[in-house]
């Protein structure tokens, strides 16, 4: 049988043991599971995180396909973030993983415990739920780590870190800002986001994205999790 020592040995040998021990016991929310969400979820528990809570209310479509994990010719019609939990449970059969099947809104946020967590991911496209949720996880005492456009990207060597305020070059930043300032409502804290400045012209109605960007955008946003984790140890 395998063990989580097995599957996680390369992850203790870099980050040693007592970074392991810590990752193992950190708990994550990750809100929005699509081109960007779903690649960091793998990320998460292939680095040794265990409890993880999945938030997305839509099924796998075919145009899901080109850029999300657990999308596929076979999954087509299934919940997302159940889909995903069965994949992620096929890498860490151990992990506490759980799925619910609900869009993050203003009607739904009071059901969601967010003081719970050490770690809030923002993976949301919708520009009004994305505001909302920065604005309560930042007045709770964990981390926030947040997604900005990955849509209309094909260089993932632009693909870069930074607080929120200091973000250049992004639509989905600016559009926040502007929100805040319009609604007087303010982030409370500093947070960390992955963006790039790359931005080609829109593709129509629905922009284009390819999963080498969308996939680091959420690998990135991965690391800085664990990254932080590993400080806390230092």
């Amino acid at each position: 049988m395998v063990t989580e020592q097995d599957i996680f040995q390369r992850a203790e040998l870099l980050l040693g043991q007592e970074a392991m021990e810590r990752l193992a016991t950190r708990r994550v929310l990750l809100v929005g599971v699509g081109g960007v969400g779903s690649w960091c979820a793998e990320g998460l528990i292939r680095n040794g995180i265990r409890h993880l809570t999945l938030v997305d209310g839509d099924r796998v479509c075919a145009s899901n396909v080109n850029r999300q994990l657990m999308a596929t010719t076979e999954t087509l019609g299934e919940v997302k973030v159940e889909a995903l939990r069965r994949r992620l449970l096929s890498i860490n059969p151990q992990a506490d993983i759980t799925a619910i099947e609900r869009v993050f809104s203003e009607e739904t946020a009071s059901s969601f415990h967010l003081a719970d967590f050490d770690y809030i991911i923002d993976a949301i496209d919708s520009l009004k739920d994305k505001a909302l949720l920065i604005r309560m996880a930042t007045e709770t005492p964990g981390h926030l780590f947040s997604s900005m456009g990955a849509a209309l990207k094909t260089d993932p060597t632009g693909i870069r870190v930074a607080e929120f305020w200091k973000v250049k070059g992004d639509p989905l930043a600016r559009a926040l800002r502007n929100r805040f300032k319009r609604e007087k409502q303010f982030p409370a804290k500093k947070f960390q986001c992955v963006f790039s400045e790359e931005h080609l012209p829109p593709t129509g109605e629905v922009n284009g994205s390819l999963v080498h960007v969308t996939a680091v955008f959420g690998f990135t946003l991965a690391s800085l999790v664990v990254n932080d984790v590993m400080r806390q140890g230092s």
